[in-house]
């Protein structure tokens, strides 16, 4: 796969992220922050885990240097915590970082002093790297590659200290007293703050699973759910927590050890947090609507980009408080917020954040536990499945096939599972049929991956609906 631009930055192969292919996306956006934001004196960068992100972070910080800007170099941390940082210093900001995706890639993300970069900055930007001419630059080698190391500045605390009190100033100090909390260490940027922060509020927090190797969580399709249970029912504790690699989308296990999904977990926190107006994307459980506790909900196409313009079409009519969320449970904030206990208000974030949900559902839950407040939403039941080494063009063939119901691709789909009542192409395709079943098909923008998002009633045999799609998507795909 070729380097591209995907949600709010650019990721690819590590092969592919040459210390000069880095370098020259680094000149790109520092040029770019500096023509939209000319008073911006520094950058602050952060990255994951990956074995390939130093190397990254370097190469692009030279090029930040090159430009003549000063590299805040914040270390290893959730990506939320540098967009804080980067907002409250009206500094721009990069993390290098590929989410959920496996260790062979990785990828860099954009931040201007408002926020991570939108689709109108994505396109503006390849405008530029398309247009800028390739240079003889002596400090690479043939093969793309830095002759001489380039230096980090050394590490400070700054944003991750930052992060850490948002929360510790806004929470009471007993927010979790009487919790038994597991956190699923793993690779995860988040799985030391996640302990400081749950500590200091009160929490008993028992870590698990730390790695020394990478390991690429994706909270839309979790493996091992099995694992998870285990570690909850083991500990007898109240949930379980972890994160992607970056930090930014949130994984949360019931008491029962199951997995609350994140399109649930939003809803959760949504109405904790006292929300009159939530962005979602199209994907997401439609129990958002059916349970009634919000004034106005906005559907976007998926991607952080989309839902933070649906947040501000929502500011824009005087709604507040505004919030949005994803599938994955990425969580974020158009707009101040205060909640009864807390202290003062909480600052819009408008970035994908894996603390504020957790926190916003397991603050006053401890008498009741989360599955009860599961079961007080409307039950709707959605799942993913997710096709990994995918011909991407060969997914939007089928997708076009099925925009026409007269195709071979829309009578195998109907006879499958009945006729749809309704098709949905604000981002992917997303039937619903007759039957109540929704089925959501996208391809990735950035990776070789096809995800069908599942929607049922409780009464439905999710995994034979699962098994029919995935079928289905095989016999086109494979």
């Amino acid at each position: 796969m070729a380097l591209k631009f995907g949600t709010s930055g650019v990721r690819g192969l590590v092969t592919e992220m040459t210390d000069q292919a880095c370098h020259r996306y680094g000149l790109i956006f520092a040029r770019y922050l500096l023509e939209r934001s000319p008073e911006t004196s520094t950058v602050i960068l952060g990255g994951d885990h990956r074995s390939s992100t130093d190397q990254i972070m370097a190469a692009v910080a030279l090029a930040l240097e090159d430009e003549g800007l000063k590299v805040e170099n914040s270390g290893k941390v959730p990506t939320p915590t540098i967009a804080l940082r980067a907002m409250a210093t009206k500094s721009g900001a990069i993390m290098v970082t590929g989410s959920h995706i496996p260790e062979d890639r990785n990828g860099i993300k954009f931040y201007m002093p408002w926020g991570e970069i939108l689709k109108p900055d994505e396109e503006a930007m390849s405008k530029a790297l398309a247009e800028l001419a390739p240079t003889d630059d002596s400090r690479f080698d043939a093969n793309g590659m830095l002759l001489k190391p380039h230096s980090l500045p050394e590490e400070d605390q700054l944003a991750r200290d930052a992060f850490i009190d948002r929360y510790l100033n806004f929470f009471p100090k007993d927010a979790l007293e009487g919790l038994r909390l597991v956190v699923y260490q793993h690779s995860t940027v988040l799985r030391e703050l996640y302990i400081e922060i749950f500590e200091s509020l009160g929490a008993e927090v028992i870590p698990v699973g730390w790695s020394d190797s990478f390991v690429p969580v994706d909270t839309e399709a979790v493996d091992a759910p099995e694992q998870l249970r285990a570690w909850t029912l083991e500990h007898q504790a109240d949930a379980l927590i972890s994160a992607d690699g970056d930090g930014d989308r949130p994984l949360l296990v019931n008491e029962k050890g199951d997995v609350i999904r994140g399109d649930i977990l939003g809803i959760l926190a949504s109405q904790k947090l006292g929300a009159r107006g939530v962005a979602s994307p199209v994907s997401c459980n439609t129990s958002l609507e059916a349970c009634g506790s919000f004034e106005k909900v906005l559907r976007s196409r998926i991607g952080s980009p989309f839902v933070i313009a649906a947040m501000e079409e929502l500011n824009a009519t005087g709604m507040e408080p505004v919030v949005g969320y994803e599938a994955n449970g990425g969580y974020l904030t158009g707009s101040s917020l205060t909640l009864e206990g807390c202290s003062g208000e909480l600052s819009p974030l408008p970035t994908r954040d894996a603390v504020l949900p957790i926190l916003a559902v397991l603050y006053g839950a401890q008498k009741q536990g989360l599955s009860s407040s599961q079961n007080k939403l409307p039950q709707r039941i959605t799942d993913g499945l997710l096709l990994r080494g995918v011909d991407l063009e060969r997914a939007r063939l089928l997708l076009k096939g099925l925009e026409d119901k007269n195709s071979s691709e829309s009578k195998t789909l109907a006879a499958a599972f009945g006729p749809p009542s309704s098709t949905d192409l604000t981002d992917g395709t997303r039937f619903t049929f007759t039957s109540g079943v929704i089925l959501h098909f996208r391809p990735s923008g950035n990776a070789p991956e096809f995800r069908c998002y599942t929607e049922t009633s409780p009464s439905d045999h999710l995994e034979d609906i699962k098994k029919k799609a995935e079928d289905f998507l095989l016999s086109y795909i494979s």
